[in-house]
């Protein structure tokens, strides 16, 4: 089952052009587009199964949707962010936008506030100005009628002058009410116009002066009260503004409109009377706004005194009920105008405070709300009302600041841009670099340009690849060295002797063990007969490439001398064959070719004479030579410098070779001594070069006591394992050292 659908998804992505999906999420992602298509067709059905199908639809996109995000980033990632560019430009607006906006939004929100707080407290302020002028006034009328009391105690009408409205700010007040109580009984007041009836008494908890909002008698007022005393009688005058739409507009003009929540569940101190008498105060009914209160006429509307408790007319007005900022229902009054906004960042402002009213019944405190709703043009205007003319100068100075912020702004964007070009231009070469590298072209260069990191990096890469260029130079021609060693080492292996080379009365048996490719030791088995044979064993002087040659010039030079004997040997029509040597008759003289064999000291004469010639003069050879004569089991041999051969006996006796002279090729014109030794059943010859004695470890040299101690433990193997056995203790004497020197060992045994 898992095929066909993975057949089906290559298919798909195949007719788009694109690769099919390798990872799960991306698998899952298809399939959930794909169901998403086919519930399209049941979205179309009517009633409840369609409905059904689009419930279903929607699921299965919020699926889809949760794995596109990670498979989007993944996109991001992958086609976007790949550029250094790119992510440096992410990087910096990480770094350097998000503390502006951070940092804006803080400010913005701190302005908000602030505006706020400012457009409350502007409308705050204008409803104590409001109390203090009415309280200036309703001080100036108390002492108006205690003067008239004083002078007419039995007046029963008394006068009070006009309400002198605030000509600073040219606003007149509605339905502002004056009473006036002596003892708590009250006054009949005139004025120069009809008046109307007054509050019906002063609440007990009245005792002295008071200015402040106050709800009760079925309104929400500002209300000033002043007390004076006449004649032992204390006089008390009340002047009250009704906070009627009118009167609110007054007072939020400049600002924009002002909103205030009183709280209608927390004042009904009437039994649901306040209701009405609030909405009639407020100057609204049923949606719409009222008329005035019930009372006589007046001729000068705005003013009214009174003398005794207006009588409510039922079912004359409904309260309208708004939703308060507290989420309660309470009644709300609205004064003023929202100007439009003045440019795009004039936005509305709107906030919330405290406004301390006092019930007038009971006297307890209360907390209505007030809202302001206001915009930033004018509450620049209400901060600098009185300089207007330094405000427009604090304006062009913020201007100029925020352009010069602007331009610095714009020279950063500029450096950053040309920095942020430096940085990703350096790694574009970088990158071609690495590429060119990689397709094998290490003469490239990065054309470095500037003084910085970047540049540093450049130059290090170019050293870089010129090391590398010169690593690979010198590893080619190691590995043509290599090459031609391996062919030395060839060659060098067909100069030793090959296959088992032995007489009938003598066990021969070789091995050599370069150090490195090729060996400086030399050994050779030169066969004259069916029982004569010549030994040779030798150590170049060095290591490597040039002990090698020598070594090769020695052997040619021994082989050279043994072919040139057996030449001579042959030449002549009266050549006749000998056991030990042969004779030729030339004219009157005899020469005896095979004593050049038979006299090892000889042949290292002639050698030593060869090598001192034709090579340079510290370069010389040990040399060990000895003639093997199988009729006598005779051993006549000679040593140039060579480590002295052993003759391990069957006794277990030992015999050192030790006749002969000194190094080969060193000097000229040098005689070489023989010695002859005799040999016996069970004798074996080990001749050995330095390295097998001479390597060390932390017991010293593996020494000549050793070499002579496995030989002789093991002398009844045959031959090629007794030198196993000998190269085996070298190897553990040595350990994981490397190998210091050639080594060579060659064992002859007598039958």
């Amino acid at each position: 089952m898992a095929q066909p659908l993975k057949n089906f998804e290559a298919f798909v992505y195949r007719r788009f052009r694109r690769p099919p999906p390798a990872t799960k999420i991306h698998r899952i992602a298809f399939w959930l587009l794909v169901i998403y298509l086919l519930l399209g067709f049941g979205r179309l059905l009517p009633g409840d199964y369609g409905d059904g199908f689009k419930v279903l639809s929607f699921l299965v996109l919020c699926a889809l949707i949760g794995c596109c995000i990670p498979l989007f980033w993944q996109w991001v990632m992958r086609r976007v962010l790949w550029k250094v560019s790119n992510r440096l430009v992410v990087t910096y607006l990480l770094i350097g936008l998000t503390p502006v906006v951070l940092f804006v939004t803080l400010a913005g929100v701190a302005a908000y506030v602030f505006s706020g707080q400012f457009a409350t407290f502007a409308a705050t302020s204008e409803i104590n100005r409001e109390l203090s002028h009415i309280a200036a006034e309703n001080r100036a009328f108390a002492v108006h009628i205690a003067r008239e009391l004083e002078a007419n105690p039995q007046a029963k009408a008394l006068t009070i002058p006009e309400f002198d409205d605030d000509s600073a700010t040219d606003r007149t007040h509605s339905g502002l009410e004056v009473a006036a109580f002596e003892d708590g009984k009250p006054l009949t007041l005139t004025t120069t116009r009809p008046i109307s009836t007054g509050m019906p008494g002063v609440p007990p908890w009245l005792k002295g002066g008071f200015r402040g909002v106050v709800m009760g008698h079925g309104a929400v007022l500002l209300r000033a009260a002043d007390t004076q005393t006449v004649g032992g009688h204390t006089l008390m005058l009340i002047t009250s503004l009704p906070l009627r739409k009118e009167n609110l507009d007054k007072i939020a003009s400049g600002l924009g409109t002002v909103t205030l929540f009183v709280g209608i569940d927390d004042i009904d101190e009437n039994g649901g009377q306040l209701e009405k008498g609030i909405a009639t105060h407020l100057g609204v009914a049923d949606g719409r706004p009222a008329g005035p209160p019930p009372g006589p006429p007046s001729d000068a509307p705005g003013f009214q005194v009174s003398a005794s408790p207006p009588k409510p007319q039922s079912g004359s007005f409904n309260v309208r009920i708004n939703d308060g900022p507290n989420g309660h229902r309470s009644p709300s009054i609205t004064g003023g105008q929202l100007p439009p906004p003045t440019h795009f960042f004039d936005i509305t402002v709107s906030f919330v405070a405290p406004l301390q009213a006092v019930l007038w019944r009971s006297g307890k405190e209360h907390e209505a709300l007030i809202q302001v709703n206001s915009r930033p043009s004018l509450l620049y205007q209400r901060l600098f009302i009185t300089s207007l003319q330094v405000a427009a100068i604090i304006q062009d100075v913020l201007i100029s600041i925020a352009a010069f912020f602007g331009v610095l702004e714009l020279i950063a964007l500029v450096m950053a841009v040309r920095l942020n070009k430096t940085i990703t231009r350096s790694i574009g070469e970088l990158y071609i670099a690495t590429q060119e590298v990689d397709e094998g072209n290490f003469s490239h260069r990065i054309a470095v340009k500037r003084n910085d990191q970047l540049a540093a990096l450049s130059n290090s890469f170019n050293e870089m690849t010129a090391s590398l260029e010169e690593l690979l130079e010198e590893q080619r021609e190691k590995e043509r060295l290599q090459n031609e060693l391996e062919i030395a080492h060839e060659v060098q292996a067909n100069l030793f002797p090959r296959g088992n080379v032995a007489l009938p009365m003598l066990e021969l048996h070789g091995v050599c063990r370069p150090a490195r490719s090729v060996s400086g030791d030399y050994y050779d088995f030169l066969v004259f007969g069916p029982s004569t044979l010549a030994l040779a064993l030798g150590d170049i002087s060095g290591k490597g490439i040039s002990a090698a040659l020598l070594m090769a010039t020695l052997h040619s030079a021994v082989r050279a001398y043994q072919f040139a004997g057996e030449e001579l040997i042959t030449v002549g029509t009266e050549a006749m064959l000998s056991p030990s040597f042969q004779i030729v008759k030339n004219g009157a003289q005899e020469i005896n070719c095979g004593e050049i064999f038979e006299s090892p000291g000889r042949v290292l004469a002639l050698l030593n004479r060869h090598l001192y010639r034709s090579t340079q003069a510290e370069k010389y050879a040990t040399l060990f030579l000895a003639h093997y004569e199988g009729t006598q089991n005779r051993l006549t041999y000679s040593n140039g410098g060579q480590l002295p051969p052993f003759v391990l006996r069957g006794d277990h006796s030992v015999a050192r070779l030790d006749r002969g002279g000194t190094v080969v090729g060193l000097m000229d014109g040098m005689s070489y001594d023989e010695g002859t030794v005799h040999l016996k059943s069970g004798d074996i010859v080990i001749a050995y070069s330095d390295g097998v004695t001479e390597p060390e470890n932390e017991f010293g040299d593996f020494g000549e006591e050793r070499l002579l101690e496995v030989v002789g433990r093991n002398r009844h193997l045959p031959l090629p394992a007794i030198s196993d056995l000998v190269m085996q203790a070298l190897r553990s004497w040595i350990g994981t050292q490397e190998q210091p020197d050639d080594i060579t060992l060659v064992l002859a045994r007598q039958r």
